[in-house]
């Protein structure tokens, strides 16, 4: 009998791509609640019932104060102690876009036993709403990928719209900065179709060295500011029908069947 694979995509006011983000997941063979926040914090729902938590775009409570804020701290001082014993038990957590801003606000990324806030991810440097594809390359540093599971076997260079008016991801210091390349928690780089850094359009934002995604020391939880659940077939790449032999599946593909996939050998 195959493993039931259980993911949790956590909704609340403002989350507005949980429903192809669902699809996503069901499509590689995972069973899938949509939850609302309150029902964690009433123990309506159990966290703990569940191998893979979701955080999906969006602009949870209109992106008051700041993008993912509020959410952060109700992740930060009312599910603390489920999300802390969650991680410890080897499962997964994926934030995408607003997701990944509420997971560095909440302090789970780049990650701190104390969920303290070590990063952000801030206003764009053009000032301006940013909705288009981009290019992402997998990052290397000292000749080495990252150590992040949601990516292993993925294309050097992929494909992924973005939707952000803040997409900035920076660290309070270099220090910090160099603690991420170095333990290999830097994920995903802004680049062109050939896999070449550069500035404004090729990074949309001004993320320092380039940074679409991180994840967190075990690799097991992700953030990144494009969406890969809108590349999960073909036909959502704006030029594919420029392209012959092209796989059934976009880019985002890999990313969802790489995670259920670690659940069923690894939990």
């Amino acid at each position: 009998m195959a493993k039931k694979i259980s993911v949790i995509v956590m909704r609340t006011a403002g989350t507005n791509c949980d429903s192809e983000t669902i699809f996503a997941f069901k499509s590689v063979g995972a069973q899938v609640d949509s939850i609302h926040i309150n029902q964690l914090i009433r123990h309506q729902k159990k966290l703990s019932d569940y191998h893979i938590l979701v955080l999906p775009g969006g602009f949870t409570y209109g992106d008051d104060i700041a993008a993912g804020k509020i959410l952060a701290n109700e992740l930060r001082f009312k599910l603390r102690e489920d999300l802390k014993k969650f991680v410890a038990e080897g499962k997964l957590i994926i934030g995408i876009c607003n997701g990944f801003q509420i997971l560095v606000k909440a302090g789970l990324l780049p990650g701190s036993e104390d969920f303290r806030q070590e990063a952000t991810v801030t206003l764009n440097d053009s000032a301006k709403f940013e909705d288009r594809w981009v290019y992402l390359r997998k990052a290397k540093f000292n000749g080495k990928e990252s150590r992040c599971v949601w990516t292993k076997g993925a294309k050097e260079v992929v494909y992924f719209p973005v939707a952000h008016g803040e997409g900035k991801f920076v660290t309070p210091d270099k220090a910090t900065l160099e603690g991420l390349k170095n333990s290999g928690q830097i994920v995903l780089q802004y680049c062109d179709a050939e896999g070449r850094l550069g500035k404004y359009p090729v990074n949309p934002n001004g993320s320092l060295e380039h940074i679409a995604g991180i994840c967190d020391v075990t690799g097991r939880v992700f953030g990144l500011m494009p969406h890969p659940e809108r590349h999960f077939f073909r036909e959502q790449q704006p030029q594919w029908t420029r392209f012959k032999g092209l796989l059934r599946h976009g880019d985002g593909f890999a990313i969802f069947k790489n995670g259920v996939d670690y659940v069923k050998e690894k939990l």
